[in-house]
């Protein structure tokens, strides 16, 4: 019998399965403690509970399946992994410090299948979506490695932007977002966790009737259909005009701010043409909108863009100020290594062809 990773289960989940192996309720507490809070690496660390019941976890579960294959640091602080899974596919995860906290961008997919044309992430197609119990260990081996460093950090935020579409593996999504919410676990606050969509409109309106408090951000990157088609395949399915009716439902329905990520392409998508009618786009949702600008990290693979200047990116800024959209520009973390997403991932997959070609 193939075991399955504990980290897979919601709370509800694992009380339920102890209970229908002849369990005692409580048990559930005491496991999911010693899991999230004191995290341990074996079942026999649980020094509370019976050993019928550590015996009855180890024949069933495991607790890692994620092993660390590299792992690079910047100056900054910023610290991005490369985990290798069971199947020998690689994700990436990064952790980022900020002023607020210590934030988590998990990774969703083992490649991408969206293929926007400016990204690392999409170099590889979509494999396979993760299980809900590989994006929670993405966590895990973070803060355990955090642990290992005796300075008593959490990990207070997590961004899903990794590789990948989070929609696009809907229900695995949600239950790590129950899973890692969960105040006798991790007990990291929803509003602490925001969800990234290149736009599945039909999962805005899904993830908006869940009634769930996690923040939703949605890879817009350009103000009109022609130019969002050209650098945006997902486009074609989920034109503007799709994507913005999800988003009044979205609206509607939870009156939670939405932020707009904006990545900022030399000569494409910067003018301040573009500007002006990402303030008409916006315009009517202004107070529940945020537009996030992002400067372009470079591939390698995608000669065709470059990152807009310095002045450019301002003036975008104050185009959209001056036309009433609150907007922020995201200068980002780990320079100094394979910041872009997905862009260690793709250099360790083409390193490894080269050996074997060797």
């Amino acid at each position: 019998m193939s075991k399955t990773s504990i980290y897979g289960l919601t709370f509800k989940e694992l009380e339920e399965w102890l209970i229908d192996n002849g369990e005692k309720r409580f048990r559930a507490n005491q496991v999911w403690d010693w899991v999230y809070k004191k995290r341990i690496q074996h079942f026999t660390e649980m020094s509370n509970v019976n050993q019928s019941t550590i015996q009855l976890l180890e024949e069933n579960f495991v607790i890692h399946t994620l092993e660390e294959e590299i792992k690079q640091e910047s100056k900054d602080g910023t610290v991005k992994y490369l985990f290798k899974l069971a199947d020998g596919n690689v994700i990436e995860t990064v952790l980022m410090r900020f002023d607020y906290g210590l934030s988590v961008c998990v990774t969703t997919q083992v490649g991408c299948n969206i293929g926007c044309s400016f990204c690392a992430s999409g170099l590889l197609s979509k494999n396979r979506d993760l299980s809900s119990a590989e994006i929670v260990e993405q966590i895990m081996q973070v803060q355990k490695n955090l642990d290992s460093k005796g300075k008593n950090e959490r990990v207070s935020h997590i961004v899903v932007m990794g590789i990948g579409e989070p929609f696009d593996n809907f229900n695995n999504l949600m239950d790590f977002l129950y899973i890692v919410n969960d105040e006798k676990g991790l007990n990291i606050g929803a509003r602490h966790i925001t969800v990234s969509t290149s736009g599945l409109a039909h999962k805005i309106y899904e993830f908006a009737d869940t009634g769930i408090q996690v923040n939703l951000a949605i890879s817009l990157h350009a103000p009109n259909n022609e130019l969002r088609t050209q650098i945006m395949k997902i486009n074609k399915a989920f034109p503007i005009e799709k994507l913005m009716k999800a988003v009044d439902y979205y609206l509607e329905k939870t009156n939670r701010r939405i932020t707009y990520e904006y990545i900022m392409l030399q000569g494409v998508n910067d003018h301040k043409k573009e500007a002006k009618e990402l303030v008409k786009l916006l315009y009517n949702h202004r107070h529940l909108a945020y537009v996030n600008l992002i400067p372009y990290n470079k591939v390698d693979e995608h000669i065709q863009y470059e990152r807009s200047e310095v002045d450019t990116i301002h003036e975008f800024h104050q185009t959209l100020k001056a036309g009433g959209i609150n907007s922020g520009v995201r200068w980002e973390n780990g320079a100094d290594i394979d910041a872009a997403c997905g862009q260690l991932r793709s250099k360790q997959i083409a390193k490894k062809k080269r050996t074997r070609a060797v």
